[in-house]
């Protein structure tokens, strides 16, 4: 990816509040709804104001609701640092590999053994809320939880996007032509979420899904 722009920490940290909410619903359940899944530098610059801001006030919840229900932009590398989240640090838990068809090269993503804060962990029950919209990092982020049987995915089948799409310029006219570049291929499913979508646990429309 191209480098981040060099803007101040404060700022970056208030264009990441402005696509998360976060609450502690009746019954001590922490709501986080996101829609933007940030990556591995943004996390290492910002990570210690998010946690004030976000993880620390939910962290001590009886259950979570993850909300990706508009989450449509985000970051590879963001994908093991939400998974790691849920999980446990040892062993290492092989998430998800990603074939790039441009390099020939397929990427393994495990989990963390080290995180920023605490972990979520894995006993209290994680609800992930998904729409027809929830596209590309955050489909993968559902896709892996729900089989690491770690979550129950409710709402709607996602959109069945793809990790990473390129632009490519049609000969010598105006046109142009999205085209995936990746491929998401999971461990213990051997397939991938893309072009299918996510199927939830618990079907509802997405308005319901927080009712459900």
């Amino acid at each position: 990816p191209p480098p981040m722009p060099d803007i101040p920490v404060e700022q970056l940290a208030e264009m990441i509040k402005a696509t998360v909410k976060v609450e502690v619903l009746d019954g001590n359940i922490g709501y986080l709804k996101i829609q933007h899944i940030i990556g591995e530098e943004m996390a290492q610059k910002i990570g210690p104001i998010l946690l004030e801001y976000i993880w620390e006030k939910i962290l001590p919840t009886s259950g979570m609701i993850l909300d990706l229900r508009s989450a449509i932009t985000g970051e590879l590398s963001g994908i093991p640092y939400i998974v790691s989240y849920y999980t446990d640090p040892e062993p290492l838990i092989h998430i998800d590999s990603v074939y790039d068809r441009t390099s020939d090269v397929t990427i393994e993503l495990w989990s963390m053994p080290t995180l920023l804060g605490k972990r979520y962990g894995t006993s209290k029950p994680l609800i992930i809320l998904t729409s027809k919209n929830t596209l590309g990092i955050a489909e993968d982020v559902a896709y892996c939880l729900k089989n690491l049987k770690r979550a129950t995915v409710v709402g709607e089948n996602t959109a069945g996007g793809s990790l990473k799409i390129d632009k490519i310029k049609v000969g010598d006219t105006d046109f142009y032509v999205t085209v995936p570049v990746a491929k998401s291929i999971n461990p213990i499913t051997g397939k991938s979420w893309e072009v299918i979508g996510v199927a939830p646990d618990v079907e509802v429309a997405a308005e319901d899904a927080l009712d459900a």
